[in-house]
């Protein structure tokens, strides 16, 4: 096994076992809710954004590993971030899921979320690991009246 893989491996599982800001955030000013029905994955993910600075971020609910260590690393990764910020970081990790050579994403910008590259190779699983993504836009652009479904996700939030 390549030294990728296994990184990706135990990265995935130590945030799954241990999720970082696994929690409801009771001054949230922002929160969606996002469900795979494929997979059974299911959270919600609260914000407290400040002007335009997201200032804290964390999620609740259950899901697979990936989806689970996926949202662990997106809310440590955007505490602190611009809405702009999110946004190209969010089109960066979209590139790298979707696996098309044609576009780049940047692995300076994308940091520790880099090791999700190797859930390109199985199609199935990039809508376990882009849910926590799909529904942190959802929370920045108001929230939603029903749950963001992977069935309905759309790519246009990328900017960068």
């Amino acid at each position: 096994m390549s030294e990728l893989k296994e990184l990706y491996q135990e990265v995935i599982l130590d945030h799954s076992r241990n999720p970082r800001n696994f929690r409801a955030l009771q001054n949230a000013t922002h929160k969606a809710e996002g469900y795979n029905p494929l997979c059974g994955d299911r959270l919600t993910v609260y914000l407290l954004v400040q002007g335009d600075v997201i200032q804290d971020v964390s999620f609740q609910g259950s899901g697979c590993a990936i989806s689970k260590a996926s949202a662990s690393m997106m809310s440590a990764q955007m505490k602190g971030k611009t809405t702009a910020e999110a946004r190209k970081i969010f089109g960066h990790f979209h590139q790298m899921l979707a696996g098309d050579q044609k576009k780049t994403w940047d692995k300076n910008i994308l940091g520790k979320l880099a090791v999700f590259s190797g859930v390109s190779e199985y199609p199935v699983r990039v809508k376990c690991a882009t849910l926590p993504w799909h529904t942190l836009r959802a929370g920045l652009e108001g929230g939603a009246q029903t749950p963001v479904s992977t069935e309905s996700f759309s790519t246009e939030w990328t900017a960068g």
